[in-house]
């Protein structure tokens, strides 16, 4: 049984995560989403990661890949097929677009088409101002201690 969370609460003390909420919103009401074609999304290193998609029959002509800031979309048009008699139809064919939402800074590196296995590789880079820097801390002198004088009575 899905229930329906409500995020109300998390936008009255956060800033900037409506993209995230809006996600998590998305992904309960849409359900599972396509089945077809089958796809693995492996982790390759501490920040790049690797989709592999099952594509028989369809050549580096059919399948194209768009990346827009957040986004990913594999799609693929399948050629018009012969005028067969097929007796069973067991091998998927038709159109398709699959969607992945990518973090901020994660950018496709590659992309490979090798027996029926499409192979798009990706990597999170953070620019300089976003990574972590070391602060130094840095000893100043002692401020001079100033001597208060008394005047004596006298």
């Amino acid at each position: 049984m899905r229930t329906n969370l409500d995020f109300s609460p998390f936008f009255r003390s956060s800033i900037g995560f409506d993209r995230m909420f809006n996600l998590l919103e998305d992904t309960a009401r849409l359900g599972s989403g396509p089945t077809w074609p089958p796809y693995d999304i492996a982790r390759s290193g501490e920040d790049g990661y690797k989709i592999a998609i099952a594509v028989p029959g369809f050549s580096m002509n059919d399948i194209e890949i768009t990346q827009q800031p957040n986004l990913l979309i594999v799609a693929g048009k399948a050629k018009d097929g012969e005028d067969a008699d097929y007796l069973h139809r067991g091998i998927q064919a038709g159109n398709f677009e699959l969607r992945f939402e990518l973090a901020d800074f994660v950018e496709v590196t590659a992309a490979n088409l090798v027996d029926g296995l499409l192979t798009i590789e990706l990597k999170r880079e953070l620019p300089e101002a976003m990574k972590p820097r070391k602060i130094s801390i840095g000893a100043s002198a002692p401020a001079p201690q100033q001597q208060i004088e008394s005047k004596k009575a006298a």
